[in-house]
């Protein structure tokens, strides 16, 4: 796919607790083509720290409103910065980036998408995506508490919605493997991104019970082509770069101890 480096304007920043941001943005042309699991890399302006473009994943895409949407995780200097960034600035983006998810071989697939923390943004995207074309995924989304869950009234727009919480403050006492849902239906795909002991557990899930499944991984990245080097991941068939090569991977090339 074709890669662009665009100035994308600021259309809102919506502040959801005091970690996460969610930021719309949008350019004067239509938006390129975007696949679910894809990613941009940020420059982040005014930071002596920030060097580097800063990976995120694409949460939405909304073609109607000609709008690109980031879930960003304030953590570090420069998404701080990118949260204080208002309506009518701009952002300039380097995009789409990496690999996609598999889309379901049939419409009677019954597909899984488990998230955790600031993991679940490109699983919003990829349920509409697959809702689109006749498959309803269920949500499986994992947090410490009840204040830490994301966006849950955009999930329910594009399927079935479960959660659980760590404290028991809101669906069900423990982590996502531990959901009732996973004893009730004999899913056919699972796709997860979020903490990698989230991701290795459902692996071990997946692969316990013979369910295709994959991962979505977050290793550091920078360059976001495969020049640095940086993001590489051991698998069955040599080093990959996660970046140019990922970050969606089967977890039958991955070498986890699953």
């Amino acid at each position: 796919m074709k890669k662009y480096v665009s100035d994308l304007k600021v259309v809102s920043v919506e502040h959801i607790n005091d970690k996460y941001v969610l930021i719309k943005l949008t350019q004067d042309g239509a938006l390129p083509e975007i696949l679910p699991g894809q990613f941009v890399e940020v420059r982040v302006d005014g930071s002596p720290t920030t060097f580097l473009r800063r990976p995120i994943s694409v949460n939405f895409v909304d073609y109607e409103a000609n709008q690109l949407w980031l879930l960003v995780a304030a953590v570090g200097d420069g998404t701080r910065r990118l949260s204080r960034l208002q309506a009518g600035d701009v952002l300039n983006c380097m995009f789409p980036l990496g690999n996609s998810f598999t889309m379901p071989a049939g419409e009677g697939e019954k597909v899984l998408l488990v998230g955790g923390g600031v993991g679940v943004a490109p699983l919003l995207y990829f349920g509409k995506v697959l809702n689109d074309v006749g498959c309803r995924p269920v949500f499986l989304l994992g947090a410490r508490s009840k204040k830490d869950l994301l966006m849950l009234g955009e999930f329910e727009k594009y399927g079935r919605v479960c959660v659980t919480t760590e404290d028991g403050t809101a669906g069900e006492r423990g982590f996502v493997t531990n959901h009732s849902i996973l004893g009730e239906v004999r899913f056919d795909r699972i796709s997860t991104c979020g903490p990698k002991p989230m991701m290795v557990a459902v692996a071990k899930y997946a692969k316990a019970n013979g369910i295709e499944c994959e991962v979505s991984l977050e290793n550091k990245m920078a360059c976001g082509v495969g020049a640095c080097l940086c993001c590489v991941e051991k698998t069955t068939e040599g080093n990959v770069c996660v970046c140019k090569d990922g970050p969606v991977i089967n977890i039958n090339k991955l070498t986890w101890q699953i």
